[in-house]
């Protein structure tokens, strides 16, 4: 049996750490009949140590098998100002049933309460392994989403959306309205996710926001494009509408790529809006929450990176 330890995860981590996260996923996927997450080979997986390690630098940690020193797990976390985030977390298949996963959620959930904060993540909400594991924890689902996807053409998707016009590129001067809009819709605030986002110095971040005609913003949507992780989110919106307007906006910055976004399973008009452009269904997640939550009074599209939520 293998003796788990956790520890610090540091640079010497980031390679054996980003084949850790490929293998695990994709394993996953793979041996439940589905095509796997990531594609090219587990470098493009790096971009979780990189992004993490700007946003957030010591927020991780990883379980490591004492007899080898091969890691067993690993997993980002992150400290907000009224919450922390459970990040990706994974264990790799050679370490399934050693307790490594608990190792780790313990840790999180012992920093979480000596930060007297709530601890949240989004989930497979297919993953019953997983979902068992933070649900022994404590953690309640708060919040279901469907993961859809979207082909888009060459020339962008053509879609007859209103307010198209108030959407434009964010600027960092658009923090602190942001943040307000995710305190009053979601009860969370992240600004250094906003700005780093909104700085864009990999070159494969976009951030739009949603102006309503008052100096504030009713909408933001935050997307990536990097090759392992096409995704739009996470997205704080007042209403529907101004949700299908910012998903139009962000994902024709993709021509010719297939962007992945969560949305809220109640939000019943922008679901079959999604319908009508040719979005599928490839998967559910829930939002997990160890500790208090605010009920969302608007629309929350979370994501996997930044997986900050």
């Amino acid at each position: 049996m293998s003796e788990i330890q956790i520890r610090k995860m540091n640079q010497e981590d980031r390679s054996e750490v980003a084949e850790l996260i490929y293998i695990s996923i994709n394993h996953w996927y793979q041996t439940h009949g589905q095509p796997p997450i990531f594609q090219g080979g587990p470098s493009v997986t790096e971009v979780f140590y990189h992004v993490y390690d700007q946003i957030d630098p010591g927020c991780a940690i990883v379980a490591e098998d004492k007899r080898t020193g091969r890691l067993a797990g690993s997993c980002f976390y992150h400290p907000r100002p009224l919450h922390v985030s459970l990040g990706i977390m994974n264990v790799h298949p050679n370490h399934f049933g050693t307790g490594a996963g608990r190792a780790l959620l313990q840790f999180i959930i012992d920093f979480s309460h000596a930060e007297n904060k709530p601890l949240r993540l989004t989930q497979s909400a297919i993953n019953l392994d997983s979902f068992s594991l933070y649900n022994k924890a404590g953690f309640v689902p708060r919040h279901a989403y469907q993961d859809m996807y979207l082909q888009i053409a060459e020339g962008g998707l053509k879609q007859p959306v209103d307010g198209s016009e108030r959407v434009r590129s964010a600027t960092p001067d658009d923090v602190t309205s942001m943040a307000n809009l995710e305190k009053n819709v979601s009860g969370i605030t992240r600004e250094k996710d906003y700005l780093y986002c909104i700085e864009n110095n990999d070159k494969y971040w976009n951030v739009a926001v949603y102006e309503n005609g008052s100096g504030g913003v009713d909408g933001f949507m935050i997307s990536c494009g990097h090759p392992a992780m096409n995704i739009l989110g996470p997205g704080v919106m007042k209403s529907e509408d101004q949700a299908a307007t910012l998903i139009l906006h962000a994902a024709n910055q993709y021509p010719g790529r297939v962007p992945v976004f969560l949305v809220p399973v109640e939000c019943e008009n922008l679901v079959r809006r999604m319908y009508q452009w040719g979005a599928r269904n490839c998967e559910l997640h829930f939002c997990q929450v160890l500790g208090e939550f605010q009920p969302y009074q608007g629309v929350n599209m979370p994501s996997f990176l930044p997986e900050t939520g």
